[in-house]
């Protein structure tokens, strides 16, 4: 890519962000970093409390990354103004910039459908039940970021809306 970046994705579990991450990744050629994925290999080496150890072996990662001149999909549910601005951080540590993306699902139905359905793709991973979802200290955003309700659209609706959003061609 010729202007590497770091697109940082962040929404509440179920809304189809880690799908838009992965496919975006896949589409760019980008190096993928999921804190769930980092978190779950750190539990399984022996780390109860994890904390907040995911997200930071992941800023660490995207900026090791970014400065070797690759583009990075960072997908985490991004809960609070702390953890987006590592992100920014990692990324202007590395001189490259960064898009926020905020993936939600405006239709509380379908939001549950998804979280209650969901598959395990990470087989240590515990998926959150709704109510979880539902209690998640998720804080309201007050930067600019871009915005893609998933909510009534398919994916491959969404995905072009994302590409379109980000300043990528549309997938084929």
């Amino acid at each position: 890519m010729p202007n590497p970046r770091l697109i940082i994705f962040s929404g509440l579990p179920g809304a189809g962000k880690t799908t838009l991450a992965k496919r975006l990744a896949g589409h760019l050629g980008a190096v993928y970093l999921r804190a769930d994925t980092i978190e779950a290999a750190l539990r399984d080496g022996g780390i109860a409390d994890v904390g907040g150890l995911g997200y930071s072996v992941g800023y660490v990662s995207a900026t090791e990354n970014l400065r070797l001149g690759n583009s990075v999909v960072a997908d985490s549910v991004n809960p609070w103004q702390l953890t987006r601005d590592a992100w920014r951080r990692a990324a202007a540590v590395a001189g490259r910039s960064w898009v926020d993306v905020e993936i939600i699902c405006s239709n509380p139905h379908e939001h549950r459908k998804r979280v209650e359905e969901r598959a395990i793709d990470i087989p240590s991973l515990k998926l959150p039940t709704w109510q979880q979802v539902q209690d998640r200290d998720y804080h309201p955003w007050t930067d600019p970021r871009i915005q893609i309700d998933t909510a009534g659209v398919t994916i491959e609706a969404a995905f072009d809306e994302l590409l379109r959003s980000v300043g990528f061609p549309e997938s084929a």
